[in-house]
């Protein structure tokens, strides 16, 4: 069915650039921060395209723990290249991550994880670390004062097992007999968030053939264990009430591993030989068009593990494929190897043009022209696991180089706001109405006939319809959306023993229904429009009790508050909206006294943790960010925050930022975005700008005396203190 709503495409006068003469610091009427905000926007703007690729994409390295480097080392101990130099640079690595305390951290500042410990310290004494080095028996006590291997979770079994040092019976049972589950069955593949999917069906492989290395004894870690493994905890997914009643999923699950258990060793499994052909297809099925195995780093390593114990000889097509991209991710510096979860770039370059478009660059610039044309070669017209439960032409991005079976919601949702962009302007240079509008699909005929606009205006407007098809098709039953699928929410799901990686599903979030609220609001629908009631009233549902909201995918209430007020601005929601007021609020209570904003990962395991931590310059962006588009450009808080930007800028027009303001798997794994300290902070200082400027602080005091302001400030000081 053809959709019948409007699209309106923003009018020129809604667009204000920052321009480089209005650096002049002559210029009459300036509030003190608004010309060395300017000068800060044009020093940042330059180094985002000094950091340019030639081909017009930005990206940066992702950053994980040392989980990578570790895994890393028991694949290449498996495969018998243990003693590689590849190996040694990752040891070394990993030596160079570990706390004082003795441990690893899955973030900066975090505390011990014990299961990525006890991988770090077997992966050092694999690459020749003797255990009665210092830092080893640091390691070592530390370990044991956390519980132990016995503490680990089911991926790090696994790899246990793998390398002979506890049994596949010590192990979570993954079968691969769910690929066989039809669609239509609870607890089929297509229930499962598409990250899990990829490692279920190469872990399913692994437990079903058992593969093993024996490693020498004296490179072993028996010493870590302080009871049999047979005698060791069950694996349940962090944070999962574990009710105390007859039934309980948790209890069905392991009971469902028991009875698998005791088939496989009677091989009573029919099936198997079938499920093992089905799952080894799926598995090399999606090889194509991707880099790697969903493009991301553990099933890149259960898929060689996998093929390896199916038979697949070193030199076989398939393995060279698979070892190839996991090679891709590896960045040897000095005499370290260290590994990326995976690469970046379509989320790089799509925030990085955004801040760009904000800080004044217009969309015919060299640099935003051959951006602006990647992007449009990176959408994905296939289609692709989401289309196994959705029924729509594809139109979606991915966040990595190719990854066609896996486009998200979230990249398209910011490639389209950057591509909308380009709209826009060719919309302006033709000189149509303020009001010019397209319709859905068949929208794209009647623009070109309309306004005979040229080929790439065209083929921008027709990726953008496809974009927004797709995103209005994703979206779930209860008014949000999730990253990868649609309704993917059964939380029975994350029962299951080996769903302890925290992200078996993956249902709606407020961060990424906000950001297709935004994404759909700059693409001219709002408040009427089905969509976007139904989101609304979603975001609403999940406010919390203090005004901030959950964050998936950026650490954490001040990702997803920022994300939100975004979301509800573009559609049109009005500042004084109670949840729009609340949120700002919250946020004013959270600014640190150097101005800045910070929050630590650990918020996602102790929410009274949230909105405290470092003050970061991408946490303070995003701070910023919902603060202005709250209305609360001229809050002396705002003036603060612009202030700790500014202050903490290098001569260069970057940032320093160590901590990880990214999320993988809440509780489970975290990432540093190299250029989130990069453009966001661009972002945030250029929106500032433009919102003074409409404002008129810049050209008269009177503008503090804004009723609103009076109310949320009545702090009595000077409106944009420099």
């Amino acid at each position: 069915m053809k959709s019948s709503w409007t699209v309106r495409f923003p009018a020129p006068s809604e667009r204000v650039s920052i321009a480089p003469d209005s650096l002049a610091e002559n210029r009459p009427e300036q509030p003190p921060l608004v010309v060395p905000t300017r000068r800060g926007i044009l020093k940042t703007r330059q180094w985002l395209l000094e950091n340019q690729q030639d081909d017009g994409h930005w990206v940066a390295e992702l950053e994980g723990d040392t989980i990578l480097e570790s895994e890393y080392i028991l694949l290449l101990a498996y495969l018998g290249e243990v003693d590689t130099p590849a190996a040694k640079r990752a040891g070394r690595y990993i030596l160079q991550q570990q706390l004082p305390e003795g441990g690893w951290a899955i973030f900066p500042g975090g505390p011990i994880e014990i299961s990525a410990s006890v991988k770090a310290y077997f992966a050092l004494k694999l690459t020749g670390h003797d255990p009665s080095d210092e830092p080893m028996q640091r390691a070592r006590a530390a370990i044991l004062s956390w519980g132990g291997a016995d503490a680990v979770n089911s991926f790090t079994r696994f790899y246990l097992a793998l390398l002979g040092q506890i049994s596949y019976d010590n192990c979570p049972t993954v079968p691969p007999e769910m690929v066989l589950i039809p669609k239509w069955m609870p607890g089929n593949l297509y229930q499962v968030s598409a990250w899990s999917r990829t490692m279920i069906v190469t872990l399913s492989l692994m437990s079903a053939r058992r593969p093993v290395a024996q490693v020498d004894v004296k490179h072993g870690i028996r010493e870590l264990f302080l009871r049999p493994a047979s005698e060791w905890p069950a694996t349940r997914c962090p944070g999962l009430e574990q009710k105390k009643s007859l039934f309980s999923w948790g209890k069905f699950f392991h009971l469902v591993d028991r009875g698998m258990k005791f088939c496989e060793r009677h091989k009573l499994l029919p099936l198997r030989r079938r499920a093992i052909a089905a799952a080894e297809k799926w598995m090399l099925d999606r090889f194509e068009r991707s880099d790697g195995l969903g493009a991301i780093f553990p099933p890149m390593v259960w898929s060689i593990i996998a093929m390896k114990a199916l038979g697949y000889e070193n030199d076989s097509p398939p393995m060279k494929y698979a070892r190839e991209r996991l090679e891709g991710l590896a960045i040897d510096e000095n005499d370290t190897r260290r590994l990326q979860p995976c690469k970046s770039p379509v989320w790089d370059s799509a925030i990085s043009m955004l801040a760009l478009s904000d800080s004044g660059l217009e969309a015919d610039h060299p640099a935003m022209r051959r951006g602006y044309e990647w992007l449009l070669s990176q959408q994905i017209k296939r289609p692709g696991d989401w289309s196994e439960t959705v029924a729509c032409e594809p139109g979606g991005w991915c966040f990595e180089y190719a990854n066609d079976f896996y486009p998200d919601v979230d990249d398209t949702a910011m490639v389209s706001m950057a591509l909308n962009r380009r709209l826009a302007a060719s919309k302006s240079r033709a000189g149509l109405p303020p009001g010019f509008s397209v319709v859905s699909e068949d929208s794209v005929a009647q623009d070109e006939q309309a306004c005979e606009v040229s080929s790439p205006s065209h083929e921008t407007a027709e990726a953008l319809a496809r974009a927004e098809v797709w995103l209005l098709a994703m979206q779930n039953r209860d008014g949000g959306w999730g990253a990868f699928d649609r309704d993917n929410d059964w939380k029975f799901l994350c029962h299951v023993p080996f769903a302890d990686h925290n992200a078996m599903i993956d249902p709606s979030t407020p961060d990424l229904c906000a950001r297709v609220l935004e994404a759909l609001g700059q693409r001219g629908l709002g408040p009427g429009h089905p969509a976007v009631d139904r989101g609304l009233a979603y975001l609403r549902k999940t406010q919390e009790a203090d005004g901030s909201w959950f964050g998936r995918w950026g650490v954490n209430y001040i990702y997803g508050t920022w994300q939100v007020l975004q979301g509800l601005q573009a559609i049109g929601i009005p500042h004084n909206d109670p949840m729009v007021e609340a949120a700002a609020a919250w946020l004013l209570a959270y600014q640190q006294p150097c101005g800045g904003w910070g929050e630590t990962p650990n918020s996602y395991a102790e929410p009274s943790l949230r909105g405290q931590g470092n003050p970061t310059p991408s946490q303070t962006a995003w701070a910023l960010l919902g603060l202005t588009a709250a209305g609360l450009e001229t809050h002396p808080a705002v003036a603060r925050g612009v202030r700790y930007l500014l202050d903490t800028q290098d001569d260069d027009g970057s940032w320093e930022e160590t901590d990880y303001t990214g999320t993988g798997f809440p509780q489970v794994f975290y990432l540093r975005y190299t250029y989130y300290r990069i453009y966001f902070p661009l972002m945030a200082l250029s929106r500032w700008a433009v919102a003074i400027e409409k404002s008129g602080a810049g050209r008269t005091p009177a503008a503090v005396e804004r009723p609103r302001e009076r109310a949320l400030a009545a702090t009595g000081e000077p409106l944009l203190a420099g």
